[in-house]
């Protein structure tokens, strides 16, 4: 069969409508009755070889299905439907209601069956590899056939020379699915010049891999017994076409530079081999390695190891090797998780390694070539640098990957294809633990290298204010009686950094000592956000314990006297600052003291706007640029405290505006730090990099104080569009927020998101987060 004649196979029809007439007389009569409808989430089966079974495929698909539950779990079920055989059978988790045994013909009629009849299946995802159905192809492509739902194949191997009855059956099953899931850009490009397949039907979503909670090398090492020792390690599934051999031969010439080394390989042999063929190859290796003199240096780890172990081991690795002997292999999973753990990689040139190893990610060398390889390993190891430019490159690389940026990318699928399938982002669960992390005696650390605290980077004002704030709706949520201690923390900063001019200072060098930056820039901003923090502060000071009412008396006198430091400023974000610390003050104190104060600063920015603001440009200043939510939040604030009118009108309409340049619909899309938008220039909407998270956040801090004033003017929905951003609805279509660290990346750039996890990153996405929670006032 030609390319061409992939056409002539009779394609799937259009899938438009599921469930059964029955169900739609009861639900047309229960609304004659007024009876509320409650939609059914639409269902995803996912068939798979699934743990307890020990197979890529079924590691790929138990990571998957974790990733898609939680960013995406109140958007559909996934139900999963295992794949077994005779010699293959296994007890599974909870929840498995069903299996189907590839060796059983009836079992793919009777799968197909239940799911047809079932209305409230929107979509069949299929992870596909050769193996899997090797004895029942004709029965799968009949499974195929019969099924009336829409359907997504994940190929995990495309042979690039295949046989003219393999083309036929990837043609069939082209075909008949409604779309194609591969995990490289070369398989792709297979499918669509070698077997015809449309290339609007192929998604390129790369294996997915594992946010990683970085811990220290050398404490890891000592762990595992291995203090002291470079450490080269593999694993996987052992078997044959992983060529172990072949770093064998390459080792004796590398111990002789280099003695401390040691070679893990890890991994139990595929279960497969072991039912065929015993433990012939793991007992060919032991020989070699008897032969070649290096048992000392070899370890075998010959176990299926627990996920965080196996995470640990890849830690702790200087350089992982890769020799797989196969140049059909697509993709390797070991090697991406390798790669999300920042290790060094040198590998053969299978497509995978290819594609992801460019732009100096890793070292190729050739199949079988001890010589090559021995060669690679020693260059890393004379050359820390070189060293730790891969070690970053592959973390920068590996990031696109994520299993949670996966899950989007399938997620988009199912939208696109399934039944009744509408995707809401679940909010993750509030997490402080990096910001404890950053946080010393002193205060919280300005930056982080990934996620690791960068002391060098010292202290500010400005995190430390945004953090009080945090700490203090933290306590507000929770009542935990620890998140005293970093509240005494931040405040102490705040005060020793007030000056007895009634000014602050903002920048403060690891070694405590005020820096040479404050006199070189200007504070009144940073000034502000300190007002703001002990404004919020003092808001909540009655609900502390007995032994903490010092620092309200403390947070009040350092409160009032900055505010009198601040009344001859124009700044409009500071003024704005100092209005929100004012109305939390205020509140507080049931008092209208501090009213004359908000309406000087409000006034200040209402002459601003009236002077800047036309026809097309309803703002402040003559230009968007940074942090600009923060001011129309400031405006309704100062209405909501004095009743003028005119704040109120001139707060919403620079709001919209604001709105107009930054979302569309309920996405957001905050202006680029590469480049302001100023009042004479059309907005260009071409993505540039450079959005920060904190402009997100201000933003949704001020469309949550938006909604409290005008409930029915859609704002609550876009808050929720806009912390979407965090979670993956960007330009780059990536999660911004780290899970497994609790930190937040520090923003996107034009063609990746900068993996470090900032103070000030992490702070604005828990303010964000935090907007969700009813407590008392913002």
């Amino acid at each position: 069969m030609d390319n061409k004649t992939i056409t002539e196979i009779k394609e799937r029809p259009s899938h438009k409508t599921y469930g059964s007439k029955v169900d739609l007389r009861k639900k047309q009569k229960l609304i004659k009755k007024g009876q509320k409808i409650e939609p059914q989430v639409s269902e995803i089966i996912l068939l798979t070889s699934y743990p307890p079974r020990e197979c890529g495929i079924a590691t790929y698909a138990k990571d998957l299905e974790q990733a898609l539950s939680e960013k995406f779990g109140q958007s559909f079920t996934l139900k999963v439907l295992p794949l077994e055989s005779k010699s293959e059978q296994h007890q599974y988790p909870m929840g498995i209601e069903n299996v189907l045994n590839t060796n059983n013909t009836l079992d793919f009629q009777k799968a197909s069956h239940q799911i047809n009849a079932n209305p409230n299946v929107g979509l069949v995802l299929i992870q596909h590899e050769f193996g899997l159905f090797k004895d029942s192809e004709n029965a799968f492509l009949e499974f195929l056939e019969f099924l009336n739902k829409p359907i997504a194949i994940t190929f995990h191997t495309i042979l690039p020379r295949p046989t003219p009855e393999l083309k036929q059956n990837v043609q069939r099953m082209s075909c008949l699915s409604d779309a194609i899931i591969v995990m490289t850009q070369t398989s792709a490009e297979i499918l669509i010049k070698t077997y015809g397949v449309p290339e609007d039907k192929i998604t390129v979503i790369p294996h997915g891999t594992h946010l990683v909670l970085y811990e220290n090398k050398d404490f890891l090492k000592e762990k595992y017994g291995l203090k002291g020792k470079k450490v080269l390690s593999t694993f996987g599934l052992l078997g044959p076409g992983k060529s172990i051999e072949t770093t064998l031969l390459a080792l004796p010439g590398i111990i002789a530079k280099f003695p401390e080394v040691v070679f893990l390989i890890i991994g139990r042999t595929h279960p497969t081999i072991v039912k065929e063929e015993g433990e012939i190859y793991r007992e060919f290796l032991v020989n070699k390695i008897h032969d070649l003199g290096i048992a000392n240096q070899v370890r075998f780890i010959n176990e299926f190891l627990p996920l965080d172990m196996l995470l640990e081991y890849l830690q702790l690795t200087d350089i992982y090797l890769f020799t797989s002997k196969d140049p059909t292999q697509a993709v390797s999973g070991t090697f991406s998780y390798a790669l999300s753990c920042g290790c060094p990689v040198i590998s053969t040139p299978i497509p995978h390694a290819l594609e992801v190893l460019q732009n100096e990610a890793g070292i190729i060398f050739d199949f079988e070539d001890s010589g090559q390889l021995e060669q690679s390993v020693l260059h890393l190891l004379e050359n820390d640098d070189a060293q730790h430019k891969l070690h970053l490159n592959g973390l920068n690389t590996a990031a696109t990957s994520a299993w949670e940026n996966a899950a989007i990318a399938h997620a988009k699928i199912f939208e696109k294809l399934g039944n009744g399938i509408h995707l809401k982002y679940r909010k993750p669960s509030i997490d402080i633990k990096h910001i404890k992390k950053m946080t010393t005696d002193v205060g919280m650390i300005q930056f982080s290298i990934i996620n690791r605290p960068n002391i060098e980077s010292g202290y500010t004002l400005d995190d430390n204010s945004r953090a009080l704030i945090v700490f203090c709706q933290h306590y507000q949520l929770t009542g935990d009686v620890s998140d005293l201690k970093y509240i005494k923390i931040y405040f102490n900063f705040i005060q020793c950094c007030f000056r007895y001019d009634g000014t602050f200072l903002n920048y403060v060098d690891k070694d405590c000592q005020f820096t040479e930056q404050n006199t070189s820039e200007n504070l009144e901003d940073a000034c502000g956000r300190a007002i703001w923090a002990l404004g919020y502060l003092l808001s909540i000071a009655n609900q502390f314990p007995e032994a903490y009412h010092g620092i309200e008396d403390r947070a009040r006198f350092v409160f009032e006297e900055a505010v009198k430091q601040m009344e001859n400023v124009h700044s409009p974000r500071s003024m704005a600052f100092v209005i929100k610390g004012l109305y939390h003050y205020s509140h507080a104190n049931d008092s209208k003291c501090m009213n004359h104060l908000v309406s000087k600063f409000a006034d200040r920015l209402v002459q601003m706007y009236r002077h800047e603001a036309k026809e097309d440009w309803s703002w402040f200043e003559s230009y968007l640029t940074y942090g600009n939510a923060v001011l129309p939040h400031a405006m309704l604030m100062a209405y909501s405290m004095t009743l003028n009118g005119d704040y109120r009108k001139i707060a919403k309409t620079a709001f919209d505006f604001l709105l107009s340049k930054i979302m569309k619909g309920n996405s957001i899309r905050v202006i680029s730090n590469k480049n302001w938008l100023k009042s004479d220039e059309k907005l260009d909407k071409a993505f540039k990099g450079g959005e920060q998270p904190i402009d997100v956040a201000y933003t949704i801090l001020a469309l949550r104080f938006f909604h409290g004033i005008f409930p029915d003017s859609g704002y609550e929905k876009k808050m929720h569009g806009a912390f979407n951003w965090f979670l993956g609805e960007n330009p780059l279509k990536q999660t911004i927020y780290n899970p497994r660290t609790g930190g937040c990346y520090d923003g996107l750039e034009l063609h990746n998101v900068n993996l470090n996890q900032g103070a000030e990153s992490t702070l604005s996405y828990l303010l964000a987060r935090m907007a969700f929670e009813d407590f008392a006032l913002r």
